[in-house]
């Protein structure tokens, strides 16, 4: 893989390249507030409602260090809150460039010599599921990888999905993640499901009907085994209108197995032509605040991510892509 630009924003690094087989990749290199600055839950202990996140400087690499890698060249899922399929459809990355990925983002930092808890997430461009080399690379190759380059204390790969229609081998994907969250990282892994509302109309509109309905998503987690670590997340990107109803979730998803994780939809270029915001989320916790009772008097665990202006301009959340057409606001230097 050959990287072309580097773009610094205030909490890490925005990597563009083509990968083994000429087609663009994306993926980043970040450092974290910590959970104390931007995450309300109760169940953690961080009681404390977010009215707006201020921007500042994050922990030390050393502390906790993200990467986040693309699974697939653009994405074909069409979501309407996301600009990765302006880059183009969505096709598998290979082995070599998911490696190549986590090397060269560890490989920019290397006065890093340990950090306590590296997290990988496989989020930035594609639907993982769709990709086996996931799988793989997560199972045979992360830790060997990262360990070339940082001595890191905890490992935890990430696989977030919006659940496709089209993926016919997603329950053997799932089932698959689910034995390496348990098993290979004795829990240290995480699963994500995006739902964004208990609404199926809504959803289906917001996912381009590209998505299952929650019913058939409810299956499909039935069949996951209980988890070790963490609980498996339903994640709720939260836009305006969107019904989230904690006693419908909870008798489709058993609330021993999984937690909640209410964000902000963020404020990508197709979220602001499509008309999907969360209005006041960045600067009030209103937004959240009925979603997050409903969803605890059913008994889940809810965690509530609020990120900074810094945060947001910088690009780093999901459904952002440089390579769709578009610059971080708040750049430290010009791209290199």
């Amino acid at each position: 893989m050959k990287v072309v630009r580097e773009l610094r924003v205030p909490t890490g690094e925005i990597y563009l390249g083509e990968g083994c087989d000429g087609l663009p990749v994306e993926f980043l290199s970040l450092a974290d507030y910590g959970k104390e600055a931007n995450v309300k839950a109760d169940f953690m202990g961080l009681t404390r409602e977010i009215s707006g996140v201020p921007n500042g400087a994050p922990m030390p690499l050393s502390e906790k260090w993200v990467v986040t890698v693309s699974t697939q060249h653009g994405c074909s899922m069409g979501c309407r809150f996301c600009d990765v399929p302006k880059v183009g459809p969505g096709r598998n990355i290979g082995l070599c460039d998911l490696r190549a990925q986590v090397v060269y983002a560890l490989s920019r930092h290397t006065g890093v010599a340990r950090t306590k808890r590296l997290n990988v997430h496989y989020a930035r461009m594609g639907e993982p599921t769709f990709n086996p080399n996931v799988l793989c690379h997560a199972a045979s190759y992360l830790r060997g990888d990262a360990r070339m380059f940082v001595e890191a204390v905890t490992v935890h790969p990430v696989v977030s999905t919006m659940m496709p229609k089209a993926n016919a081998s997603l329950g053997r994907f799932l089932e698959e993640w689910c034995e390496l969250k348990n098993c290979a990282y004795a829990g240290e892994a995480g699963l994500q499901l995006s739902i964004n509302t208990t609404d199926d109309a809504l959803r289906e509109r917001m996912f381009s009907g590209s998505s299952l309905g929650l019913a058939e998503i409810s299956r499909l987690a039935g069949e996951f085994p209980a988890p070790k670590g963490r609980k498996y997340a339903l994640n709720f990107a939260l836009a305006d209108g969107a019904e989230v109803d904690g006693r419908k979730l909870a008798s489709m998803f058993d609330p021993a197995r999984f937690m909640a994780k209410l964000t902000p939809l963020h404020k990508t270029s197709a979220a602001t032509a499509n008309g999907i915001s969360t209005t006041g989320g960045y600067e009030s916790f209103v937004p959240y605040k009925a979603a997050e009772e409903s969803l605890k008097e059913a008994g889940f665990d809810v965690l509530v991510f609020v990120p900074s202006a810094d945060e947001e301009d910088g690009m780093i959340t999901c459904g952002n892509a440089v390579l769709s057409g578009r610059d971080p606001s708040n750049l430290e230097k010009p791209a290199v």
